[in-house]
C-alpha cells in the first residue's frame, strides 16, 4: 500500500514483464490498473509516434479513473521492421509471420514511457520518454521457427518474440536498452521517477 504521505504509484499495464522490471530496480507499484484500449495503428502512423500515443492514452485513461493523488506509469512497446509496425502475436500464425520477417535482419524496438499525475496531485510533473533500441536476429531455419512456435514464448509479445525468452538463442546483437526491448527502459524510467517532487523523506526508489 502507498504511504499516506506520498502519492500512490500505479502501473497502467497488466504485463508481468513490466511489473518484474520495476521490481528489479526496487520499485513496487501500489496498484496495477491495466488500460483496455484499442491498440490498432492509425492510418500511416509510424512506429515511434504509435508507441508514444498508446503510452499517453494508457496513462491518461487510468489517471482519469483514479481518485486521490497518484502518479500513473503508462508504457507501450512497438517492434518495427522499417516503417512497418509488427503486431502483438496472439496466435501461432501471426508469430510465424513475424519471426519469418525478422529472420536474418536488423529491426528497431521503440518503447515509450509516460508519467501522468492525477488531477488530485497538483505538484506532480508530467513527463515522457521514447527509447529506441535495435535487435539483430540470426537467420532462422524453418525448423528453428517451428521450435520457437512450439515453445509458446511468442504469445502476447510484440513481433512474436521475447528478448528474455527462447528467442534469445538467436539474437546476435542488441543495441540500446535491453530492458526497453523487454517492455520498460529501466534507466529512463528511474530518471523520470526521481524527478518527481515527492515529500521530504519519501521515495519510490533510491
Amino acid at each position: 500500500m502507498a504511504d499516506s504521505s506520498r502519492p500512490a504509484l500505479i502501473l497502467a499495464s497488466a504485463s508481468p514483464r513490466r511489473i518484474a522490471l520495476l521490481r528489479q530496480i526496487g520499485v513496487e507499484p501500489d496498484a496495477v490498473c491495466p488500460a483496455d484500449l484499442d491498440e490498432t495503428p492509425q492510418k500511416d502512423e509510424l512506429p515511434r509516434p504509435h508507441a508514444l500515443r498508446l503510452a499517453r492514452a494508457k496513462a491518461a485513461h487510468v489517471a482519469a479513473r483514479h481518485d486521490g493523488p497518484a502518479l500513473i506509469i503508462g508504457a507501450d512497446t512497438v517492434v518495427a521492421a522499417g516503417r512497418r509496425i509488427l503486431p502483438k502475436a496472439e496466435d501461432a500464425e501471426t508469430a510465424r509471420r513475424c519471426l519469418t520477417l525478422l529472420s536474418g535482419r536488423r529491426h528497431k524496438v521503440f518503447t515509450a514511457v509516460v508519467c501522468q499525475p492525477t488531477a488530485d496531485w497538483a505538484g506532480g510533473r508530467y513527463c515522457e520518454r521514447v527509447v529506441e533500441s535495435h535487435v539483430i536476429f540470426n537467420r532462422l531455419t524453418p525448423r528453428q521457427i517451428d521450435a520457437l512456435i512450439e515453445g509458446g514464448d511468442w504469445h502476447g509479445k510484440a513481433g512474436g518474440y521475447g528478448l528474455q525468452g527462447q528467442a534469445a538463442a538467436f539474437i546476435r546483437q542488441v543495441g540500446g536498452s535491453p530492458s526497453g526491448v523487454i517492455g520498460l527502459p529501466l534507466f529512463e524510467t528511474a530518471q523520470l521517477l526521481r524527478g518527481q517532487p515527492l515529500p521530504a523523506g519519501q521515495h519510490w526508489l533510491r
